[in-house]
């Protein structure tokens, strides 16, 4: 899968992904860091290139899939300093889907 880490994503999980094959393009990579970009430029940069965000901003990425829900995908994290962990949760939900258009996935931490 292509995915566009946002700003605040951990770098670690993002070399877990790469390890386990994914694309993954980071905002700083894409020379966007530090620009206060608004999360809705990011999703749609994300959607342009066709890459699905992975972000821990869950609360304002829900909204805007409810909002703009003809994006690339939105994956959602909720913090977990296990980076190869849930590096494997990401690998796992997304194997299933032969395309994250227009979908939203939630990975949780587990209790």
């Amino acid at each position: 899968m292509k995915f566009y880490a946002d700003e605040q994503y951990p770098y670690p999980v993002v070399r877990c992904l790469r390890d386990l094959e994914h694309d993954v393009l980071t905002v700083q990579e894409a020379g966007k860091a530090n620009q206060r970009i608004s999360d809705d430029e990011v999703l749609a940069f994300a959607t342009d290139d066709n890459r699905a965000v992975i972000t821990q901003n869950r609360r304002d990425f829900i909204q805007l899939h409810r909002i703009q829900p003809n994006h690339a995908g939105i994956i959602v994290c909720s913090d977990d300093r296990n980076w190869e962990a849930l590096a494997q949760r990401i690998h796992a939900a997304v194997g299933a889907e032969d395309s994250l258009k227009g979908i939203l996935i939630r990975i949780v931490r587990p209790s």
